[in-house]
């Protein structure tokens, strides 16, 4: 979830780690903080709030190493003792992950002598450094992590000590090469046009990092440092445009991305089409999983397999899939759908599957992640850098990419299917209006979203777009549902946003429509249902265009995605930056 970032060498390590950090904040502004030594100073500055607070505290430091954090917070609130770096003694600290024994180690620690200023897991690390350092940052962190339990990228500067220390296990951490400099981060795309080549550290590595050089050890607790070679790699991150263009937010400019985010999956497919073939030949039985809206995608990638090449598919939320004992067997293909790859559930569950014979095909936005890394196929969702927390093109290029392995898995093509459904989203891009609905919907108590088959599981990433970014509480349901339960919601404060793309189904809908209206709630129609007849009283029936029902999902998504985004800007909420949450979940 949080984001690190390290510089050394022979530039201003300040405005290096602020810019890595601003690349970051996606993954948490909870708070953010960062460490600069230059020779035997050490300057600790951290704020609670986003990557910005830290600029006016930045303008007098002076280093040439620095290490940087932006937090979302797990253990402890938002604030400025809770924010990274962590300092004890010379050391300070930044981490990404989940300590699990932390609590077993504060008390031991605490029994020693140490004093805790946090309500942090990660401030153990801090005191273990200081506990094991005896003039040898290297050794203290090895000897620090043989104690830890959980997910960790750790990275750690010492006064009088020319070097960044770092080490990682199931939490990311990719090291880029520079002339003269280096940089140490939790994400690529921290490292976007900084270096030209980079190494993505494996679990249990630790790394000695300095101007001029980087060596990477494995280590054992209480055994000797391994030196090993992680062979480098092209840094494929390019440099993001960090600007909203003529759009005031991200969320906006990525909606308006959702055509090319389809061309480009497409395109991105017939690259490793022949490869996905093979990788799946002779399979049973499919399983696909995802959290939030991968989970989404999931769904609609279902129907997509079933539909399309009779083949049986189960789906089921990673956090859940993971601590089963699912039935699997080589026969099994596992498709594991992450917009960064890094997703902690959903990588786990991968490791799980694959660990019973499975086939793992990793459904990601991402060039280099965990799940790539343990996946035998990789399917791009090629949407290119999302900023917004709110997953909107690479929902998109999710449901894209699960329709063209479908095809491909049935042995068809798709006959230039997908150019066609990428300008009918162009048409909805440009012509959809939502301002009445968002105003209704920003003045509701609830809104809840409501479909049948393909349009049930769009609800469901509508509802869960428009709880994230603008607060306004609600759900998304199956039409058939609302009577045996739901209906008991319904009121004049409540509206109910139908999506009916089905002409089979949408008489069914229909009734569905009648039931909430009858009952005094508002109601709301996104359809392409030719000749639908709705019963007085629809408050707003917004329209796309026709097109097979398969291709819908991509169209009437947009629809709510655009919903979201103008009810957050009419009750003053950041659609870019929603509270509590992150776009990469790297922890449990």
């Amino acid at each position: 979830m949080c984001g690190i970032i390290g510089y050394i060498g022979g530039r201003n390590a300040a405005v290096e780690v602020y810019e890595g950090l601003k690349r970051l904040e996606y993954r948490g502004y909870d708070s953010a903080g960062a460490a600069f030594c230059d020779g035997d100073k050490l300057t600790l500055i951290k704020k609670r709030g986003k990557v910005e607070k830290l600029l006016p505290h930045l303008k007098s430091v002076r280093a040439t190493i620095g290490i940087g954090h932006t937090r979302w917070a797990t253990h402890g609130v938002p604030s400025d003792v809770n924010a990274h770096p962590h300092s004890v003694g010379n050391i300070c600290v930044v981490h990404n992950g989940i300590i699990e024994n932390y609590a077993e180690l504060k008390a031991g620690l605490e029994a020693e002598g140490s004093v805790f200023l946090s309500r942090t897991d990660s401030e153990v690390a801090a005191h273990l450094l200081n506990k094991y350092y005896d003039g040898d940052l290297l050794y203290a962190m090895k000897m620090t992590v043989g104690k830890l339990r959980g997910s960790y990228a750790l990275m750690a500067v010492c006064k009088g000590e020319n070097k960044i220390v770092a080490a990682c296990n199931k939490s990311p951490l990719i090291i880029g090469y520079g002339f003269g400099e280096n940089y140490c981060a939790s994400d690529e795309p921290a490292l976007a046009g900084k270096c030209e080549t980079i190494v993505v550290m494996e679990d249990g590595d630790l790394a000695e990092i300095t101007a001029e050089s980087v060596a990477v050890y494995n280590a054992v607790y209480n055994c000797e440092l391994q030196s090993v070679i992680r062979e480098p790699e092209p840094n494929l991150a390019v440099s993001a445009d960090m600007s909203t263009g003529d759009c005031p937010h991200y969320m906006l400019k990525e909606i308006r991305e959702v055509p090319e985010s389809v061309l480009s999956t497409k395109r991105a497919f017939s690259g490793i089409a022949d490869k996905f073939k093979t990788a799946v030949s002779g399979a049973k039985r499919i399983i696909m999983t995802g959290c939030g809206t991968a989970y989404h995608a999931a769904l609609i990638g279902k129907r997509y397999f079933e539909s399309f090449a009779s083949i049986p598919v189960e789906v089921e939320t990673a956090g859940e899939f993971r601590y089963k004992d699912p039935l699997i067997n080589e026969d099994t293909v596992l498709f594991a759908i992450s917009q960064s790859g890094e997703t902690a559930d959903t990588v786990e569950a991968a490791r799980l599957a694959r660990s019973r014979g499975a086939k793992i095909v990793a459904v990601t936005n991402s060039h280099r992640s965990q799940l790539n890394r343990i996946a035998d196929i990789v399917v791009p969702v090629a949407a290119g850098p999302e900023i917004c927390v709110a997953a909107t093109k690479s929902y998109t290029g999710q449901i894209t990419a699960l329709y063209l392995c479908a095809l491909a898995f049935a042995g068809k093509d798709d006959g230039g299917i997908i150019e066609y459904a990428a300008g009918l989203c162009r048409d909805v891009v440009k012509n959809t209006n939502v301002d009445k609905l968002a105003h209704m919907c920003a003045r509701s108590r609830g809104t809840y979203f409501m479909g049948r088959d393909l349009d049930y599981a769009v609800a469901l990433e509508g509802s869960l777009k428009l709880k994230e970014i603008s607060y306004v509480p609600g759900d998304g349901y199956p039409a058939g549902e609302l009577k045996h339960g739901t209906l008991a919601l319904i009121d004049r404060r409540t509206v109910s946003v139908f999506v009916i793309t089905d002409k089979e189904l949408a008489g069914k809908s229909g009734n569905a429509v009648e039931q909430v209206i009858s009952r005094g709630g508002k109601v709301a129609v996104v359809t392409n249902v030719k000749g639908l007849e709705l019963p007085q009283g629809v408050s707003e029936v917004i329209t796309i265009p026709e097109c097979d029902k398969f291709l819908s999902p991509l169209l009437s998504v947009i629809v709510l995605q655009y919903l979201a985004y103008r009810t957050a800007v009419l009750l003053k909420k950041d659609p870019d930056k929603p509270r509590n949450l992150a776009k990469s979940v790297t922890v449990e």
